[in-house]
């Protein structure tokens, strides 16, 4: 992979879904349209606002039919769902979402225990989706999970995720989203499976999606950069973790990357006070403490949080 950094990133904001998806307290429809209104005017141009999975495993993420229903929809900004299946694809392309996601993992144990079935089912499930996709004309980015380690199984081989990476894209992903989904990775891991997976993909065919468990998350994002890679998922205020990865904290905060991409003179497009105001709007709704420090930073030196 080439040792550069891009001159711009663009930012993929999880929030909404990958975020509000582990948060407890119950949160409404009208939230979570605040929340993604207020997102789109900040500057991002990729959000994703919802998940179209069975309600049952993944309760914050009912109603995600009238979210999208609902929302409305600003020129210039991808509204994206997540979708396990056929059905939920139906329901996301009924309900107006702009492009949709699957999800594999590089873990034989996670996958079962995320979406009870193996790797390889995982992609036949997948397959009649993209066709779908193909046939309505809406792009399918694809997420692959526990990149570098796994709670049940330990490290995981770069040459695993390599292949499913290149799996996805030959069944028609667009952009292959690498998540280290318990945050273990540090640099020199995420450096070693990013150059791996390079060998097969090019760096325009890649994002990172990093989870800060162990407070490495921008570190492994700057390496990624060094690397090429040009699109970073994060989460404002930090919103979120993983469902089925217990003492996973959130994702970055989309703050944090917006406030480092900054000190780096790297474009983004992101209006950081918009969105530490957005991050203080979900945070205060969810009761609970904004997760970005540099969102607290902020509002520490202005006195409006």
């Amino acid at each position: 992979m080439q040792n550069s950094m891009p001159q711009k990133v663009r930012i993929v904001e999880v929030g909404p879904r990958d975020g509000l998806q582990n948060e407890k307290p119950a949160i409404d429809t009208a939230t979570k349209l605040a929340l993604i209104e207020q997102l789109a005017q900040t500057g991002l141009t990729y959000i994703e606002a919802g998940s179209f999975v069975n309600p049952k495993w993944v309760p914050q993420m009912a109603g995600s039919d009238e979210v999208f229903k609902q929302l409305p929809k600003k020129t210039g900004v991808t509204y994206a769902a997540l979708t396990p299946n056929l059905k939920g694809f139906e329901r996301a392309l009924a309900a107006g979402a702009g492009e949709v996601a699957v999800f594999a993992a590089a873990s034989e144990t996670f996958s079962q225990k995320n979406i009870n079935c193996s790797i390889a089912e995982s992609l036949q499930r997948f397959a009649p989706v993209l066709a779908a996709a193909r046939e309505q004309q809406l792009p399918v980015r694809g997420y692959v999970s526990c990149v570098v380690g796994c709670p049940y199984e330990g490290a995981i081989s770069a040459q695993k995720v390599a292949e499913l990476a290149e799996q996805l894209q030959q069944m028609g992903c667009y952009e292959i989203s690498l998540g280290d989904t318990i945050g273990v990775g540090t640099p020199a891991s995420v450096t070693t499976m990013l150059e791996a997976v390079g060998r097969r993909l090019p760096p325009a065919a890649l994002a990172v999606h990093m989870h800060d468990t162990y407070g490495q998350a921008l570190a492994n994002i700057f390496a990624s950069l060094q690397l090429g890679i040009a699109v970073v998922d994060s989460a404002v205020a930090g919103l979120g973790g993983c469902p089925y990865a217990r003492g996973a904290s959130g994702n970055v905060a989309s703050e944090d990357l917006v406030y480092m991409l900054d000190g780096l003179g790297i474009e983004h497009g992101v209006d950081l006070q918009k969105l530490v105001r957005a991050g203080n709007f979900i945070s205060a709704a969810l009761g609970r403490e904004n997760g970005s420090k540099a969102a607290r930073a902020i509002g520490g030196k202005t006195g409006s949080c």
